[in-house]
């Protein structure tokens, strides 16, 4: 079983400078252009890409990018949806590669853990799903009690509001870009946190940069 990693410290400690993309997409109709087109702009070595191709949902090219990246490599995708299925899939993935000295990046969210104020939403957003986790199992644990099979518990706990009050006052995400790692609508948050405006103002007033939605 391999180390856990410190999801809050500088890895990879040197960087090579080299950016592997990746890009998927998840039905045949879509179209990977506009992920290739935004993973080119940002320069890269070599690019992996998945299509679904009706019959399975294996993500072969996935493997294979995982593989060619190095220590000290950065990999590159253009948004958080298109490398991970789940939240908790995706904080596995990345934390896997921060024991590689691996760096991630993706481009939608502004999401670079190879900074120190990327590292630290990753650690929110790593925190969130254990919390996910946890709540899921005991969740179930009572439906059982009840006679039920199942149930799915509600999306928006205390965890998730204290993940996203603890990242709103951060100029460098938006509030759809905080709903969107967080995996609820930006009207989730509103609705959940009243003083969620007054919070980004004080980004603006601090000096620290635009208070935008």
């Amino acid at each position: 079983m391999g180390r856990r990693p410190d999801l809050l410290a500088a890895e990879p400690v040197v960087l090579t400078e080299t950016r592997i993309g990746y890009a998927r997409v998840s039905t045949r109709d879509q179209r990977l252009d506009r992920q290739l087109d935004a993973l080119k702009a940002s320069g890269y070595r070599r690019i992996f890409a998945d299509k679904k191709s009706g019959r399975t949902d294996e993500r072969t090219e996935l493997a294979a990018c995982h593989a060619f990246l190095n220590s000290g490599d950065t990999l590159v995708v253009p948004s958080l949806d298109r490398y991970g299925r789940s939240l908790q899939d995706l904080v596995t993935m990345v934390a896997e590669l921060r024991t590689r000295e691996i760096g991630f990046t993706s481009l939608h969210e502004r999401l670079d853990t190879t900074t120190p104020g990327g590292r630290l939403v990753f650690h929110v957003l790593a925190a969130l799903a254990e919390f996910i986790v946890a709540g899921t199992r005991e969740g179930l644990a009572a439906a059982r009690a009840r006679g039920r099979v199942g149930g799915r518990p509600s999306v928006v706990n205390a965890d998730l509001i204290r993940a996203a009050r603890d990242m709103l006052p951060n100029p460098e995400y938006s509030v759809t870009s905080i709903a969107k790692l967080l995996g609820v609508s930006p009207g989730t948050l509103y609705n959940h946190i009243p003083d969620l405006k007054e919070l980004r103002s004080s980004v603006a007033h601090r000096g620290l940069g635009p208070a935008q939605g």
